[in-house]
């Protein structure tokens, strides 16, 4: 796939931070894109960006909720096409985040969103893609899904070595078939997910982040490797974090 000229991306997630800057990105090589989000006005504003915003397909869906999400596949298949390229980028985490203060409903509610999406994501579109025998899947995890990470709390790093499993066995699972999955890694980011914190970063903190374009530029050159070659896993960081 080094060409990915008029390839249909469909990106869940990718109303704002990375899943949006990573849908942008293939939009801007040329390809047929779709945006899920859960909030209608995070697409609307996707619409209006400069340059590829009327472009873009959009529509609403909770990647936790296995309904909807089989019937966001059957959409974007009738509207734009087999799907060639599914991201995985929705994500969610609470202020609350420690065993002394959580809400054991909001461990679950992180669960379904980081976790259980991902699968209900992928499971969705591996039918099509083995019958084709092509395609890649990007799922975006999270350096909190390699290492455990107080900053990042409880739920969100139990959650996201969830999804790393589940796009690790779907990899292994599927290299056969010509679907290539490869789990995304990105430490400190901004995206509106660092609100979430129980402090939220300063101004110089998150000049010191990586940008949702910056993970964009990485999945875009994976995207355009050829069917013989995977990557099965990135990890990418801020220089003031590196993986150690």
């Amino acid at each position: 796939m080094d060409t990915l000229k008029n390839k249909v991306v469909l990106v869940v997630g990718g109303g704002s931070g990375i899943g949006l800057g990573i849908g942008v990105a293939f939009a801007r090589e040329g390809c047929r894109v779709v945006l899920s989000a859960r909030t209608a006005s995070s697409l609307e504003a996707a619409k209006k960006l400069p340059e590829v915003g009327a472009r873009l397909l959009t529509k609403t869906c909770d990647a936790a909720n296995r309904g909807q999400l089989a019937e966001l596949v059957t959409w974007v298949e009738a509207n734009a096409g087999p799907i060639d390229v599914l991201v995985y980028a929705a994500g969610v985490n609470i202020p609350k985040r420690t065993f002394a203060e959580i809400d054991p409903a909001e461990f679950d509610r992180v669960m379904a969103t980081n976790a259980t999406g991902a699968f209900n994501s992928i499971h969705a579109v591996l039918p099509g893609m083995r019958s084709r025998k092509a395609g890649r899947i990007f799922n975006v995890v999270s350096l909190g899904g390699v290492r455990v990470l107080q900053l990042a709390g409880l739920p969100y790093t139990a959650s996201k070595f969830g999804q790393a499993a589940i796009g690790t066995f779907a990899n292994l699972e599927t290299l056969a078939d010509g679907v290539s999955v490869t789990n995304v890694h990105p430490g400190e980011t901004e995206t509106p997910l660092v609100d979430k914190r129980p402090v939220p970063p300063s101004a110089e903190q998150r000049a010191r982040m990586l940008k949702p374009e910056d993970i964009a530029a990485l999945v875009v050159a994976v995207a355009k490797l050829p069917p013989r070659a995977t990557v099965p896993e990135i990890v990418i960081t801020p220089r003031h974090m590196p993986l150690n």
